[in-house]
């Protein structure tokens, strides 16, 4: 099982990125899969999660400016980010909680981290 995240790039105050994570492999379900967040010098912190139902929770700190949502018959979670500020410059790593088709419990998987850099 493997999370492949994409999407990141350089963008100016006030852009907007769309980054993508998919999930590949012998996979039986996806539960919660969520975007982390670690800027330099700082720890990793979470910025958004989406249950298998679609429901939501944000970080207080993304103020309505972020939204995740995800596609479940592509196993792919989206984090679309809108009014960037420098301050979210950081590399965003997806998360996920899957159970493979060789296991009968989930498991925690982490893509790689894609980078996304605000210029103000």
């Amino acid at each position: 099982v493997q999370l492949q995240a994409s999407g990141g790039g350089l963008v100016r105050a006030g852009g907007s990125l769309r980054l993508s994570c998919a999930a590949s492999g012998s996979i039986l379900r996806i539960n919660d899969m969520r975007w982390y967040r670690q800027a330099p010098g700082k720890q990793r912190e979470l910025v958004a999660t989406i249950t298998s139902g679609g429901s939501t929770n944000y970080a207080d700190s993304m103020n309505g400016r972020f939204t995740i949502s995800r596609d479940n018959a592509k196993n792919t979670v989206y984090l679309q980010m809108n009014s960037l500020k420098p301050e979210d410059t950081a590399v965003y790593y997806c998360n996920a909680d899957i159970t493979p088709t060789f296991l009968y419990t989930p498991r925690n998987y982490w893509g790689q981290g894609t980078q996304v850099t605000v210029s103000s």
